[in-house]
């Protein structure tokens, strides 16, 4: 089950005149009962030292080579004998005609022959960020002239054995081959773990293509990412799923899907997959099912294709204004940025002090910001930046050592800017998780309690209503109603109010609708959203 994602097209093999720089990807595996365990891998390359493999490799060349050229001679044959011989048709030869001095270019007394090999780490929860950094350590071992301190296989079994998860609300520090890797869990009162760089799916997307593709997500529309690029296939997928909290994606979910697997793609169910690209095929080469309910997204070309009859989130407009303000914050045109490299210059150099820092999920900061106060006046960004400024902090003064005088909530050090990257990450999830506080805030008014004992009640769930649906409708601004209508019809939706329903008491919540209900209660102690009267048999 591991072999497929670390290497999802097989062995890869390369030359000298080849880019060979590591690669670093992760993946996901699920299991039969929905649990998902998480693999992080990368990707090298090393000399093939058989003379025999060489040697097979040159012949496999020769082949392919005699074969393509057969098939350009053909081509070039047919448009010159054709009376269309300046049609678009024989266009395409001189870039055939490059592949194949391309693939002529494997010399055996000439070039060097390199295969590709992977190292992969499984781990039981996404620490994306502390994963890669151990797997760079091990490369930067394995590659080095000068040996590490201490035998290879004791830095493998530390992090297998001795290095334990740390505690929910805490940081774990731990020496790698070459220096300390962090790792930070949230706390069961704050949003679940992410780990992976959100800016980047804003980046290669653009913020009005996110926000359709979140749309789409919502509606359980299937959803076809494509990219030449494992990472950026599974940044995309994990990001636009963390921000459907409180709502959590029900469907088949390969983030990144193996050329064996492609089958999978005439599920006629709803599914969240990724699809590799080999860099040469465009949309109008791929055949796929269903297409007038699919949403296509090409994130190397900053592209959507919307399924139709798509209708829009509510107070999109206002929406995409308040992330547009965080984005510009940390440097990210809300447009989107092909050249990454390019924003993620100007994250680097970004004042932690321009955006607050809440002490939440590893932020760093004087004083709380209370995240319902930022709910109660989202209307105008102005308020938020006022709210931002009154609890500034400067990276500058973060030092790598903990200090006596240190701020007590800093235990340790992280990389100034992935504590940047973590900001951005917290900043956009509590815009989105609030949208949904806001709009569901008296939700709990609305869900239909059985009146037989759980067990009964789950065993005949299919015959159950849970959610009245139409006096909730009712309720709701008649722009809300297109979007709001369909979402209701979710499994994502469905299995929330089961949950609720099913773990009616604190005690038995799970984390997220302990933090999702605790949201709602504070605004309902500030009187964010003003109540309307309800008739009696929906009170509890």
């Amino acid at each position: 089950a591991v072999n497929m994602p670390c290497m999802p097209k097989g062995l890869s093999f390369k030359t000298q005149s080849d880019n060979r720089d590591p690669q670093f990807h992760s993946f996901i595996i699920t299991r039969e009962d929905g649990s998902r365990t998480y693999g992080f891998a990368l990707t090298f390359y090393e000399e093939v030292a058989s003379k025999q493999i060489c040697s097979a490799m040159q012949t496999l060349y020769h082949m392919h080579n005699a074969e393509q050229y057969d098939i350009l001679h053909t081509s070039t044959t047919i448009c010159i004998s054709s009376s269309e011989s300046n049609s678009d048709n024989c266009s395409d030869i001189p870039t055939g005609m490059t592949k194949l001095q391309r693939f002529n270019s494997y010399d055996i007394g000439k070039d060097t022959l390199y295969v590709s090999k992977c190292i992969c780490l499984i781990a039981p929860m996404p620490f994306m960020q502390a994963c890669k950094k151990v797997l760079e350590q091990l490369h930067q071992a394995v590659t080095s002239l000068q040996p590490p301190p201490l035998p290879l296989e004791s830095y493998v079994y530390n992090i297998l054995y001795e290095v334990p998860l740390p505690p929910a609300g805490r940081s774990l520090k731990f020496l790698g081959v070459y220096g300390p890797i962090v790792c930070q869990r949230p706390s069961t009162n704050e949003l679940p773990l992410f780990d992976f760089p959100i800016n980047e799916m804003f980046e290669l997307l653009g913020l009005e293509n996110v926000l359709q593709l979140f749309t789409c997500a919502l509606l359980e529309i299937q959803i076809l990412l494509f990219s030449q690029h494992y990472q950026r296939l599974m940044t995309v997928a994990e990001s636009i799923t963390t921000i459907l909290f409180p709502c959590q994606w029900q469907h088949v979910y390969v983030p990144i899907l193996p050329a064996s697997l492609l089958h999978f793609l005439d599920a006629p169910v709803p599914y969240l997959m990724g699809l590799h690209s080999n860099g040469q095929d465009d949309r109008s080469k791929l055949e796929l099912p269903q297409e007038a309910n699919l949403c296509f997204v090409d994130i190397d070309n900053h592209f959507i294709e919307l399924p139709e009859d798509l209708p829009q989130f509510p107070n999109k407009l206002e929406f995409i204004q308040e992330v547009s303000e965080i984005l510009m914050a940390f440097g990210i045109p809300p447009e989107g940025n092909l050249h990454c490299s390019e924003s993620a210059s100007k994250l680097k150099n970004f004042k932690g002090s321009d955006v607050v820092c809440d002490k939440k999920n590893g932020n760093v900061a004087g004083s709380a910001l209370n995240t319902y106060e930022l709910l109660k006046e989202n209307k105008t960004m102005a308020r938020l930046q006022a709210l931002v400024k009154r609890t500034g902090v400067s990276l500058e003064k973060l030092d790598v050592r903990e200090e006596a005088g240190s701020n007590k909530d800093l235990k340790v050090h992280c990389d100034e800017e992935e504590l940047k990257i973590h900001q951005l990450n917290i900043q956009i999830r509590e815009i989105f998780a609030n949208r949904f506080t806001q709009m569901f805030a008296d939700y709990e008014v609305f869900v239909i309690q059985p009146n037989q004992d759980k067990e009964s009640w789950f065993s005949n769930r299919e015959q159950m209503q849970n959610f009245d649906k139409a006096s909730f409708l009712s309720d709701q601004p008649e722009p809300y109603l297109p979007f709001l209508s369909r979402f209701l019809e979710t499994q994502m939706f469905a299995s929330f109010i089961d949950n609720k329903i099913m773990c009616h008491d604190d005690d038995d919540k799970d984390q997220i609708l302990r933090v999702f209900d605790a949201r709602v209660d504070k605004i309902r102690t500030l009187n964010v959203r003003t109540p309307t009267l309800r008739t009696s048999m929906y009170q509890q």
